[in-house]
């Protein structure tokens, strides 16, 4: 079996994608001397040099590569070394133009950028896989390898293409999905429309129609393209495993729900030797921390709560958004020891050296071009310094303490056209939810809806549209068995092929939840509805409300106006040992909150007020009680004093911690707790 974590490296990994064919030789030797400053450990090479390394069909040149390799070994770098099918050279374009991808309106996409690729096309998987195992022969031995990068962030840019050769692909995986034509007219539900097929060479892919298409199709179809992309990437993972045995292989994901929604990463997740992320702050008016912790939390997540490796983030700003301001100081080393606090054994960066050409010569790097002389280089060697009292966090696991459900294949179903309101957003709810959690300084993980869900007291489901019935009868078996579940509204809707469950909403959720829901109710935009308890307490709600009948489950919450004035608007299910919450609107960040105290309550989850507003507390251990280490991360202005139930030794600063641990504004502790 491979290994799951890179190669050689005895410290977390600390540097950053490396293109030194950006630049003359001379400045490789100056490279190397400013990472050993900046205590660097690891280093990504060759991601987008196939052009240099293939510069034309069969003919290569390796010979710089080699150089770089053995000058980083010799300075005592590891290298995380790339397979760099994301850019085939304009050649191999010119040979295969059809290799281009092809838009859903027809259009051909022509090279020039990166990520430009039919992963259906011959050609390109002939030459991927010939480049790759021409890597693997010549560096399967080298001993500066750690690590195998295969290509760079698949779905990004181009997840889908709907090319002839695509229809041919798509045609064989419907056969081989469904066996007959005939299983996919009942799947999709063909009947509608007038849409039956006869035989699967009818079928083509969902290109552009003059109206809505056929939602089964289309949902298959994203199934089909993040299944194909996978192919490629298990193609060439099988050939390093092959030629190169005993170094793990991964390739970089993008799990935050901002940056990626074409890609399913539970499925993802089961690939890969290690699970790698790449992660950019999205500077939309949002708490960037907490979008950061949960992209770390689904991180850790899909990797099966094993400790997972940060492969790109920014030392400051970054150049492909609409305003890309700097980070503040101290920000960049928050966060990166926040990802390492929710699971990451190391944080790399994009990129070493900044670009003086190209698309990102506007985008950060540990060495700017400021030079070393700057505020970014100085917190770049500050962080490196410090990475090092860290080491002994080394393979231990984040604990959480409620569980998050999420499909990506749900996500995608609800994103197609002509829902009952396009207000209503999957990852708006998933958002708030994670947040309202984050804010009862609560730890999450993120789990498939049929995932085993026994070790957690509290489960919650923000937006699962889409839920299979094997994942209706898991919830309703976890509730039983003594489990507190929290579903919000539009759940359990649809099955797998985005056909509404026979019966009344909410389908795979109606016997946990004890309701039946008669008609939903959206609201129009600015609209709201007031929400009202037996005490007289008041909530508001917006974008959604439902007419719900209970069936069993008890009205907590009622709306107080709109069409479904004194219907539930919040209900509770006492089911075997355990009890199941369900809110029919939208609610507002107090709503989420107060919704969430009361179950939290009830599922044994003490509150933490002792903790202030954006200081997180996250714990990571030893499986075998090897060592149990505290972070708390200040991402305030202000200084704070939080209290420890155990004392213990802040590993940044050597000095010993108990009682109440002073964490200055914007800082991190990490204490390492007595046993």
């Amino acid at each position: 079996m491979p290994e799951t974590t890179p190669t050689g490296l005895t410290r977390l990994a600390f540097g950053g994608d490396y293109n030194p064919e950006q630049w003359p030789e001379t400045v490789w030797h100056e490279d190397v001397r400013l990472m050993r400053e900046a205590g660097v450990t690891m280093v990504s090479v060759g991601i987008f040099s196939w052009a240099l390394l293939e510069t034309s069909r069969g003919v290569y040149d390796f010979g710089w590569l080699d150089r770089l390799l053995d000058l980083l070994h010799e300075n005592g770098i590891r290298v995380d070394l790339g397979t760099p099918t994301v850019v085939p050279p304009v050649w191999f374009y010119r040979e295969h133009p059809e290799a281009l991808p092809v838009a859903a309106d027809g259009t051909r996409y022509e090279f020039g950028s990166r990520g430009a690729i039919c992963h259906s096309n011959a050609d390109y998987r002939v030459a991927a896989a010939d480049i790759t195992a021409k890597l693997a022969e010549r560096y399967a031995d080298h001993p500066a390898l750690a690590l195998w990068h295969v290509h760079n962030e698949y779905g990004v840019p181009v997840s889908a293409c709907y090319c002839d050769s695509c229809a041919a692909h798509f045609r064989r995986w419907l056969e081989r999905t469904y066996g007959d034509v005939e299983a996919v007219n009942e799947a999709w539900g063909t009947a509608f429309w007038g849409q039956r097929y006869t035989d699967f060479a009818q079928i083509n892919p969902p290109r552009v129609t003059p109206t809505v298409g056929n939602p089964g199709q289309a949902l298959d179809y994203k199934r089909f393209a993040d299944a194909t992309i996978r192919e490629n990437f298990v193609m060439e993972r099988d050939i390093l495993h092959r030629l190169s045995p005993g170094i793990p292989v991964t390739t970089n994901f993008m799990t935050a729900l901002s940056q990626c929604d074409s890609i399913d990463y539970w499925a993802w997740g089961r690939e890969v030797d290690l699970v790698t992320n790449d992660h950019y702050l999205m500077t939309d008016g949002r708490r960037t921390h907490v979008n950061l912790a949960m992209a770390a939390d689904i991180t850790r997540s899909v990797g099966g709560g094993a400790p997972w490796l940060l492969l790109e983030h920014s030392t400051s700003g970054v150049n492909w958004q609409a305003r890309n301001p700097a980070k503040a100081p101290g920000q960049m080393a928050r966060n990166s020891l926040a990802h390492v606090a929710r699971g990451s054994d190391g944080a790399m960066f994009f990129q070493w050296r900044q670009s003086r050409r190209g698309a990102e010569k506007f985008h950060s790097a540990m060495l700017p071009q400021a030079g070393t002389d700057s505020r970014v280089w100085r917190e770049v060697v500050e962080l490196g310094a410090c990475l090092d009292s860290l080491s002994q966090i080394q393979g231990t696991r984040t604990q959480a303490d409620v569980a998050v459900l999420w499909d990506w294949h749900s996500w995608w179903a609800q994103n197609l056209a002509w829902r009952p309101s396009e207000d209503h957003e999957a990852r708006e709810r998933a958002d708030a939810f994670y947040e309202a959690l984050y804010d009862r300084h609560l730890t999450v993980d993120f789990a498939h809806p049929e995932a085993d869900l026994s070790a957690y007291p509290l489960v919650v489901v923000p937006a699962l549209y889409l839920m299979t019935e094997a994942a209706g009868r898991n919830l309703k078996a976890y509730v039983d068995n003594g489990g507190t579940l929290v579903v919000s509204y539009f759940s359990g809707i649809v099955d797998e092929h985005d056909a509404v469950h026979e019966g009344p909403y909410p389908g795979a959720l109606r016997d946990v939840l004890g309701l039946t829901v008669e008609e939903f109710s959206p609201l129009l935009g600015g609209e709201s509805v007031r929400i009202t308890g037996p005490d007289g307490s008041e909530l508001t709600g917006d974008v959604w409300t439902e007419f719900v009948v209970p069936r069993g489950a008890e009205t907590v919450w009622t709306y107080a106006d709109g069409l479904a004035a004194d219907r539930p608007a919040v209900t509770r299910h006492r089911l075997g040992e355990g009890s199941a919450w369900y809110v029919s609107t939208r609610l507002d960040a107090h709503g989420l909150d107060a919704l969430l105290g009361w179950a939290a309550d009830e599922a044994g989850l003490a509150p933490r007020a002792d903790l202030p507003r954006d200081v997180e507390v996250v714990r990571r251990a030893g499986e075998s009680g090897s060592g149990e280490f505290l972070f708390v991360i200040n991402h305030t202005p202000l200084d704070a004093k939080v209290p420890l139930e155990t004392a213990g030794t802040e590993l940044l600063t050597g000095e010993r911690a108990a009682g109440r641990l002073a964490v200055p504004a914007g800082a991190v502790r990490v204490v390492r707790l007595d046993r």
